[in-house]
């Protein structure tokens, strides 16, 4: 019997080895993909889908890339001319393009490459580095231009998509998307200043892509993509774009006069931890002539140490830095005025002063 189970087992083992030799055979003769595959048919793009592609499609043209040359500077490897890369969009159909402020900086030569490939020289005929904003003016305008559409930003909403255009390390005409994450940010700028109602976006934003667009849904301008926090210098998902009301406000001016008017009221504030324990803005000087001297303000003695004016609200708000200052002042605008709720000598006192162009004094 036992003999009788163990020539069961052996047919059973070479059953099996059979059928399995047989499928590897059928398969490598039969079904090996040597030959290029039929296409599956795809179908419909999603709706999504289809609405990105068209967004994409109609904003692109607007959008160029600005190469920049600056000075002959001295490295390890020799002498040799800085240069850099960002982007920019075209704002009109005269040919004047916005950008980052930092992008041109510095630039000694600015050329700018169009969605049809040509390259144009351009001459930066107005900055704002409160706002990181600058203008070019083309070279040649006889091509065809097609200006970005132009939205806005004062009534955006946490959670609506969001669409960066730009030139990421070199690639160009990149898009990317995402949703606005965050409103009201403020950022600061080389002129150290802060600029409010900042836009934060998880678009991928990338250097490359500083003064490029930030897009809606609807396909217009609702930002300028400036700065990204990120500790190795590629995306986080945490950008952040000028706003686009502050542009449209901006961009008119410098094409008009090369320049922007820079509120303020004419005082020099200390480093803001220079009276431990003390909330405020600190005065350190008042500027001979300027608003806050006709206003009565007082700084700091410089004889004997005596603690200036400290300026602890404006327009009734708290004001804890000179940031919240700077912002109320730009909000009042120039020949407007802010309230300021003044600490002298432990008492309190509000002083009513007149905001000036300080760029133009």
């Amino acid at each position: 019997m036992q003999g009788s189970f163990v020539r069961y087992a052996v047919i059973w083992v070479l059953i099996l080895a059979s059928i399995y030799i047989g499928d590897q055979f059928v398969r490598d003769l039969w079904l090996v993909g040597s030959e290029p595959r039929v296409v599956a048919a795809r179908g419909e793009l999603a709706p999504a889908e289809r609405h990105t592609i068209e967004l994409f499609q109609n904003a692109s043209p607007s959008v160029v890339y600005i190469f920049t040359e600056g000075a002959v500077v001295s490295t390890p490897q020799g002498r040799a001319r800085q240069s850099g890369t960002g982007t920019g969009f075209l704002w009109d159909a005269s040919g004047h393009v916005v950008t980052n402020f930092h992008v041109v900086d510095q630039a000694r030569r600015v050329r700018v490459r169009l969605f049809d490939e040509t390259t144009v020289e351009g001459r930066v005929i107005g900055a704002a580095p409160d706002h990181d904003l600058a203008v070019i003016r083309l070279a040649d305008t006889r091509i065809e231009l097609r200006p970005i559409p132009i939205g806005t930003s004062a009534d955006l909403k946490v959670g609506q998509f969001a669409y960066a255009i730009g030139n990421p390390f070199g690639l160009a005409r990149t898009l990317t998307t995402g949703v606005v994450s965050a409103l009201d940010r403020r950022l600061p700028t080389a002129s150290h200043r802060e600029i409010a109602g900042v836009i934060q976006t998880d678009a991928a934003i990338n250097p490359g892509n500083s003064g490029g667009p930030l897009l809606d849904s609807a396909g217009r301008l609702i930002g300028v993509n400036t700065a990204i926090i990120s500790e190795g210098g590629g995306s986080a998902g945490i950008g952040f774009a000028v706003p686009v009301d502050t542009v449209n406000r901006v961009v008119p001016a410098l094409i008009r006069d090369g320049r922007v008017p820079r509120p303020g009221i004419g005082i020099v504030a200390l480093p803001e931890d220079a009276i431990p324990g003390q909330s405020g803005i600190a005065i350190e000087r008042v500027l001979p002539g300027s608003p806050a001297a006709n206003a009565g303000l007082r700084g700091a003695d410089p004889r004997s140490g005596a603690v200036g004016d400290i300026i602890i609200a404006v327009d009734g708000r708290p004001a804890k830095t000179l940031s919240d200052l700077a912002a109320a002042v730009e909000r009042a605008g120039v020949n407007g005025s802010v309230d300021l709720t003044i600490l002298r000598a432990g008492q309190r006192s509000t002083f009513r002063v007149l905001v000036v162009d300080v760029a133009g004094r």
